[in-house]
């Protein structure tokens, strides 16, 4: 499978994840936990804006580590469980495949699950001090939040199971969590942005759901018809080179 395909779906992933309305009104209480600041300290534009900025982005950058461990060590877990099954592997497809299109059709409204509509997150009262304590934030937000953001990471955690290789599947879930962080970071920088323009990106979260769903049915036909990697050999045709190298 061109790992080319796989880590742009998981980064994409990771993007709609942000988008869910598990994360994304969130955003705001999460930037002034990591990082010990006021909403006014973050939104501020001041002779202090580098300062917040440097903050934002250490405390911000420990946060994210945190919950890429976590989703990391899942991906490594997912793909040793595929590689021993590897001799089944027609069947890990078709299976993975299914499971795909059942969270596909969860998250296009066909069904309900109480369980993914609820997080299990840990609640800390206070955060734990210093640039610990932002890694041990990341670290229960990747482990509280995956129940609620289960669908979109099942369907990662199952293309891992796909992959030959412990590293191919600890990269996918680090493209998955790039597609958390990279938003995060933005949002938080630019924290004030963020706010004036939530009401708007309110409309658009439903959408966010079917967008996922839509992605993860599509990829589940592939499973279920073998076509995954006659598309990835498609693709790596259009692939330039000097890409192909570096992959």
């Amino acid at each position: 499978m061109n790992p080319s395909l796989t880590f742009t779906v998981a980064f994409t992933a990771g993007v709609l994840s942000f988008l869910s309305p598990c994360v994304l009104p969130l955003i705001p209480s999460y930037a002034t936990f990591v990082t010990g600041m006021s909403l006014d300290e973050l939104t501020e534009r001041s002779e202090r804006r580098g300062q917040v900025q440097r903050a934002v982005l250490v405390h911000g950058g420990l946060f994210i580590l945190g919950f890429s461990l976590v989703f990391m060590t899942l991906g490594a877990s997912a793909t040793v469980l595929g590689g021993l099954l590897r001799m089944y592997s027609d069947w890990v497809g078709r299976i993975g495949g299914l499971i795909l299109l059942f969270f596909g059709a969860y998250l296009l409204g066909l069904f309900r699950i109480g369980a993914f509509g609820r997080d299990a997150r840990v609640h800390l009262a206070d955060k734990p001090v210093g640039y610990v304590g932002s890694l041990v934030v990341g670290i229960a937000f990747g482990a509280g939040w995956t129940p609620c953001i289960g669908p979109v990471l099942g369907g990662i955690l199952t293309l891992a199971a796909t992959q030959g290789s412990i590293g191919q599947g600890i990269g996918l879930l680090a493209a998955y969590s790039a597609g958390l962080a990279v938003p995060f970071i933005l949002a938080t920088l630019l924290l004030d942005r963020f706010i004036g323009g939530f009401a708007r990106m309110r409309r658009v979260i439903p959408w966010v759901n079917r967008v996922s769903g839509a992605i993860l049915i599509a990829l589940g036909l592939l499973l279920i018809s073998g076509s995954m990697a006659r598309l990835s050999g498609i693709l790596a045709r259009w692939t330039p080179a000097f890409l192909l190298d570096r992959l």
